[in-house]
């Protein structure tokens, strides 16, 4: 296989067709680009215990970097906004658990991506003189991987379908809102 070029991209990856008039629809496609991005992460390491950090695993840690950097803060924000209000209030039992513990991911999410992100900038950042993933940074990611694995289960298993009962119209409508201005997207009305 000397010469031959390893995709290491996940291609065909265009957002879904849903907006922000579909808060909860929104939501879970950030997840399916959350678990994308993993999956991209993954297949990097992989290719850079072979490659090294030739221009395919640049591309692929700063594809990573920036979705961690941008777009998961968001999703975080949207979840602690509007997302977990409502379940606190309810206070069911299983349920504030299950938020409470989730509250708490996003927290240690934030601390786990700081040693991802230095990991993968130092590899963008060295080019040929990458000396490649310590030890310390495999443990890294596979932290942050599983940690975000469980997380996504526990938001569509227990707590996206609690909220989606407790909010319609009016709630939801300026959920989306809220989420677009945020964004700096332009509201239409």
């Amino acid at each position: 296989m000397s010469g031959t070029k390893v995709q290491i991209s996940l291609p065909g990856h265009s957002a879904p067709g849903v907006g922000f008039e579909q808060p909860f629809e929104m939501l879970e496609a950030c997840h399916e680009r959350v678990e994308r991005m993993l999956r991209l992460l993954g297949k990097l390491r992989g290719h850079a215990k072979t490659h090294g950090a030739d221009t395919q695993a640049r591309d692929a840690a700063r594809d990573v970097m920036r979705y961690f950097d941008q777009a998961g803060p968001h999703h975080h924000e949207d979840e602690e906004r509007h997302v977990f209000p409502p379940l606190l209030a309810q206070r069911d039992p299983a349920v504030l658990a299950v938020v409470i513990r989730l509250k708490q991911d996003h927290r240690e999410m934030a601390l786990q991506w700081a040693q991802v992100r230095a990991a993968l900038s130092a590899l963008v950042d060295a080019g040929d003189d990458w000396a490649g993933f310590s030890t310390e940074d495999e443990q890294c990611f596979d932290a942050y991987d599983a940690l975000y694995r469980r997380h996504l289960v526990d938001e569509n298993g227990v707590v996206y379908p609690e909220a989606r009962k407790l909010m319609r119209g009016e709630a939801l409508q300026a959920m989306g809102v809220e989420m677009m201005e945020r964004r700096g997207v332009p509201v239409r009305g």
